[in-house]
């Protein structure tokens, strides 16, 4: 798969993206969820899931004497959970998240997930540079389609017209029963390109 790097969306025929800046209380995830780190279970941790999981264990046999499923030993099942993480919100420390996109149902049907961002943590404080484009799914979708799907041997002209023609950005939508047209590309276009 082709490494995607998104700052070369600024030397391409769409418009540049702008940087966003957050500074406050831990908000933004990373990408789904708020930072956070794996780490083991403590010995204490284990020593619970471990009597959890040995107590089902206990009741599914209840319920059902003559099932030949032996149950592990509570030791085994503590060795086992020793092995098992959890996570905790990151006290300090920095994420970077790449553009997050995927295919859907075949290789030029692209799909934005979310925008590329740079967050670092401190306690409970939160500093972020997030990536934001025109209208951001059209403009991220275009742009992979742009990058990805068009031959690079072209002008930028060709390749945006192999675009436009290909993964077309023309969208309708209703308003007080009126039907508006709406293309994208105009919004995320360079006016050279248009």
């Amino acid at each position: 798969m082709k490494k995607i790097r998104p700052l070369k969306a600024l030397f391409s025929p769409f418009k540049p993206f702008r940087l966003k800046f957050y500074t406050g209380r831990v908000v933004i995830g990373t990408p789904h969820f708020l930072p956070r780190k794996w780490v083991k279970l403590t010995k204490e941790e284990a020593m619970e899931r471990a009597k959890a999981e040995f107590k089902k264990f206990e009741e599914l046999r209840a319920k059902n004497p003559e099932s030949k499923v032996k149950p592990s030993s509570l030791e085994e099942l503590y060795m086992h959970s020793l092995n098992y993480r959890k996570t905790v919100p990151k006290k300090i420390g920095f994420d970077i998240v790449r553009l997050g996109w995927k295919t859907k149902w075949s290789e030029t049907d692209l799909r934005f997930e979310w925008a590329p961002l740079i967050s670092f943590v401190f306690f409970k404080w939160q500093i972020a540079a997030i990536i934001r484009a025109p209208e951001e799914h059209h403009y991220w979708e275009a742009w992979l389609y742009y990058e990805i799907h068009t031959d690079p041997k072209l002008s930028k002209k060709e390749r945006v017209a192999q675009c436009r023609n290909d993964f077309p950005q023309t969208w309708k939508s209703y308003k007080n029963g009126e039907e508006e047209v709406i293309d994208y590309y105009e919004r995320i276009l360079r006016k050279k390109y248009l």
